[in-house]
C-alpha cells in the first residue's frame, strides 16, 4: 500500500494506491491520517497529485488514472455511473438510480454514494437533492459547495446546482 497527501484549497487530501490502481482519495474527516506507516508515495500517488493539482488550478476537467473500486457489485455500478456526470454539471440520486436501471433504488444509491472512497475523481460531490439543494457529502457540505462552484467557474456553466 502506498500513501501520500496533497494540500488543496479544500484542505488536505489523503491518496492511497497499490502497485496498479488508485484506491482512495479521502479528506481527513473520511479517514484517519496515516500515522503508523507514514507517507509512502509511488508513481500512481504522484500522478494523482499532479492531476488533482491541475483540477484545482482549473486546467483539468476529467481524470486519467487507473482506479479500483472496493465495494459490492451494486456500489461499483453506482460509482461507475458517477463518472458519467460531466464536469460542471450535477445530477440527483433519482437520476442516478434511473441511469443504472433501478429507479426505485434511490436510497440505496444514496448509501452507495456515501461509501465512495475516491472523492473528486469519482465525483459524488456532483449529486444534489431532487429539490436542487445540497445534500450530504463525506467531505462536508462546505467542501461540496466549493467543488461545485469551482467546476461552475471553470466550465462556463451558469447554474450553481
Amino acid at each position: 500500500m502506498y500513501h501520500d497527501e496533497l494540500e488543496t484549497p479544500v484542505g488536505t487530501i489523503l491518496i492511497e494506491a497499490d502497485d496498479k490502481h488508485l484506491l482512495a482519495v479521502l479528506f481527513p474527516s473520511q479517514s484517519e491520517r496515516v500515522t503508523n506507516e507514514g507517507l509512502r508515495p509511488n508513481k500512481l500517488t504522484e500522478q494523482c497529485k499532479v492531476q488533482l493539482g491541475e483540477y484545482f488550478a482549473g486546467k483539468r476537467t476529467s481524470f486519467d488514472l487507473p482506479i479500483r473500486f472496493q465495494g459490492t457489485a451494486f456500489q461499483n455500478e453506482v460509482w461507475q455511473a458517477l463518472m458519467d456526470i460531466p464536469f460542471g454539471k450535477t445530477s440527483t440520486y433519482g437520476k442516478q438510480a434511473e441511469r443504472i436501471g433501478n429507479p426505485k433504488a434511490v436510497r440505496a444509491v444514496g448509501a452507495a454514494n456515501g461509501k465512495n472512497k475516491i472523492s473528486i475523481i469519482v465525483p459524488c460531490h456532483r449529486i444534489i437533492g431532487a429539490n436542487g439543494t445540497l445534500t450530504g457529502y463525506g467531505g462536508g457540505i462546505d467542501r461540496k459547495r466549493w467543488l461545485l462552484e469551482h467546476e461552475r467557474n471553470h466550465s462556463g456553466t451558469k447554474e450553481l446546482f
